[in-house]
């Protein structure tokens, strides 16, 4: 089949619509429509179904369609290798990871990477689906457990624990517990524990409700319980992470903690030579050893 026509039909099939699909090839309507209308041909098959509000892939095109996205999703990590190998750092890194860890710690210390190489462009996504990284749904993550696959390129980061957290003022409020037995008479904020989340923190909010909470707060992620503890609503359930960058926190309970979670950064083997990932890869390695070195300060 020709490539130029299964290039355009992915752009179409993409778009939903000739239109759109001819301003992102710099094509006009009726030359992708021939193109369209020259592959159905040749395949002696419809690939869309036509409508007043666009265009809807027929059984056949979804499978063309699968095909194709297979093929750029290929072709878009060759273009990557290549590009890699040119000793400058620079273009798209596209970076996963959890919306807490990505939102309250990756991010505010994203500066220091781009003062070092500006001309990087980082495309972060926060979700707490894994994303595929052999099959290029993201170029490097950063996740909460060992990754499984065995076609990755890993490096263990860190430890972090959950802990329980409240700002001085609703502690001078309400009073300062000692120990579980006194945390009932007392707001919990954290995430839901049927909600995603690291099977530590699962485990820890399962055991706090153990102890007759009658008050709670429900956040569906760590940014959110983050801002409730710090204005003063509660006993929060956080990462320990954030206790370098928001001294503010006072841990309630220091005996009571989560079990360790790994965290770790992986990237697809074929991206080993990539001087882009080299790059995160070391700067976030920086970060971490001096994030270590304030945690330990902390708490001497």
């Amino acid at each position: 089949m020709d490539w130029d026509k299964l290039r355009i039909f992915h752009a179409v099939a993409d778009a939903g619509s000739l239109t759109h699909a001819g301003d992102s090839l710099h094509l006009s309507q009726s030359a992708v429509s021939r193109q369209i209308r020259a592959l159905e041909e040749s395949l002696n098959t419809i690939l869309f179904h036509r409508h007043a509000r666009g265009l809807i892939l027929t059984e056949q095109g979804e499978l063309l369609f699968d095909a194709t996205a297979a093929m750029t999703k290929r072709l878009d990590a060759a273009s990557a290798r290549i590009r890699d190998s040119e000793e400058e750092v620079f273009g798209q890194l596209r970076v996963t990871t959890t919306i807490g860890f990505g939102s309250l710690w990756l991010a505010p210390r994203l500066s220091r990477l781009y003062d070092r190489y500006p001309d990087l462009n980082v495309d972060l996504m926060l979700e707490e689906r894994v994303l595929d990284l052999p099959m290029r749904e993201a170029d490097v993550a950063i996740r909460m457990k060992e990754p499984s696959q065995a076609d990755l390129i890993r490096k263990k980061l860190m430890s972090i624990r959950m802990r329980l957290y409240a700002s001085p003022s609703y502690l001078e409020r309400n009073g300062r517990p000692t120990r579980m037995e006194e945390i009932s008479s007392h707001r919990i904020i954290c995430q839901n524990a049927d909600s995603a989340q690291v099977s530590a923190g699962h485990t820890l909010v399962r055991e706090i409700f153990n102890h007759d909470v009658t008050h709670s707060l429900m956040v569906n992620n760590y940014f959110g319980v983050l801002q409730a503890v710090i204005n003063d609503l509660g006993i929060g359930v956080l990462p320990d992470y954030l206790v370098t960058d928001f001294p503010q926190l006072e841990q309630v309970i220091p005996d009571f903690e989560s079990s360790d979670v790994p965290v770790f950064l992986a990237y697809p083997e074929e991206l080993r030579h990539s001087k882009r990932i080299e790059a995160f890869r070391d700067f976030v390695t920086e970060e971490v050893i001096a994030y270590r070195r304030a945690k330990r300060d902390a708490d001497d």
